[in-house]
């Protein structure tokens, strides 16, 4: 009979099921059983996760032509926030992408995945390219055109150029064929890389924007309009990257003129 240490190890090593597992089904000693049962479980997430990831290949295999057509996804972060940049990315994944196994949308990651995935994916990705549109082209086109203007530019910027571009929920008026896809990020493997682009390129640029504007606290919330953001706008006004456009630092602002 194996030694619990050794079970440990044993059930470590092992990637799959084996017959060996099953006499530990019948061993009675507890310890024994909380190992097989913590394996069965890890073993079911890494399933899960394999299973995900093969759904959002096969998903954007669909879009190719042939083979060797290359898929682009694109995707944005910062669509909604009072303040900072919209920042998108355009992404064309290799044909293997076993490196980026658990990638999924931005939103559903913690940051350490995020930054763990977003240095991979630059590692591995056939092309990428990431666009930063600043506030006052927010408020001079508007939140949707702007975004829409950025994703084309990105789009633009990848070499060599993809065959099929997929964008999250947009139709973009590019040279090569393009799909707006609903919730893009949770169905595409490259539209989720590319979310993680956006999200990790403009998180940095909000923790850099916290230094310089440190009484807004754009490092806790990315310039979303948290109670303490609004709290901290109406005590001392918007700054340089606040969306002159966006409520409510337009009604701040004109109170704030009118009071001069």
């Amino acid at each position: 009979m194996k030694t619990v240490t050794e079970v440990k190890d044993a059930l470590k090593q092992a990637a799959h099921w084996a017959p060996w597992m099953e006499e530990l089904q019948q061993d009675e000693r507890k310890s024994v059983q909380t190992l097989l049962k913590q394996w069965m479980k890890k073993k079911r997430l890494a399933d899960e996760l394999l299973h995900n990831h093969e759904l959002k290949l096969a998903f954007d295999q669909s879009f190719k032509e042939h083979p060797g057509s290359l898929v682009a996804g694109i995707d944005e972060a910062g669509r909604g926030p009072l303040a900072g940049p919209v920042v998108t990315a355009a992404v064309i994944l290799p044909q293997d992408c076993s490196l980026l196994i658990g990638l999924d949308d931005s939103k559903k990651l913690s940051k350490e995945k995020r930054e763990m995935f977003a240095k991979l994916i630059r590692e591995v990705a056939v092309s990428y390219s990431v666009h930063v549109q600043p506030p006052e082209e927010i408020d001079r086109q508007n939140i949707y055109q702007a975004t829409k203007t950025s994703m084309t530019e990105a789009a633009l910027a990848l070499e060599p150029k993809p065959d099929v571009v997929l964008a999250d929920a947009m139709k973009l008026e590019i040279p090569m064929p393009c799909e707006s896809i609903i919730k893009g990020d949770a169905k595409s493997l490259a539209i989720a890389a590319a979310s993680i682009l956006a999200k990790t390129q403009r998180d940095a640029m909000m923790e850099a924007y916290a230094e310089q504007y440190p009484v807004y606290g754009f490092d806790k919330h990315a310039g979303y309009g948290t109670p303490v953001h609004v709290e901290a706008l109406r005590q001392y006004g918007p700054c340089p990257i606040h969306r002159k456009t966006f409520e409510p630092v337009k009604s701040i602002l004109h109170i704030n003129r009118q009071s001069i």
